[in-house]
């Protein structure tokens, strides 16, 4: 199982990007999914997750402008990034709590949480 992202890039500050992240391989079943982000110097923060059933929680710092969301049927999540700000610059990894497919003994296997390579995102002052 792999997570591919995707989509970021250099912005100027009140710009939009769109990030997304797909899943690559065979899933038994997928829990919660999220976004975080690194800056240089920085640790690892979460910016937004969203559960199975679609229910978003996101940081204070990007609450209201960025929207976090999931296409079940194509094991993909989205970050949409609006109002970006010079302090959103960072990579940002694609995370998913989930079980691969091992066949009919999947539901005996509990999930772990996978990352995806990171994309960058720069925005410009």
């Amino acid at each position: 199982v792999q997570l591919q992202a995707s989509g970021g890039g250099l912005v100027q500050a009140g710009g939009s990007l769109r990030l997304s992240c797909s899943i690559v391989g065979e899933i038994f079943s997928i829990n919660d999914m999220a976004w975080y982000r690194q800056a240089p110097g920085k640790e690892r923060e979460s910016v937004a997750v969203i559960t199975s059933g679609g229910f978003a929680n996101y940081a204070d710092s990007v609450q209201g402008r960025f929207t976090i969301s999931r296409d079940n049927a194509k094991n993909v999540i989205y970050l949409q990034m609006n109002d970006l700000k010079p302090e959103d610059t960072a990579v940002y990894y694609c995370n998913a709590d989930l079980t691969p497919y091992y066949g009919s003994g999947s539901k005996y296997h509990s999930p772990r949480p996978y990352w995806g390579t990171g994309t960058q995102v720069t925005v410009s002052s």
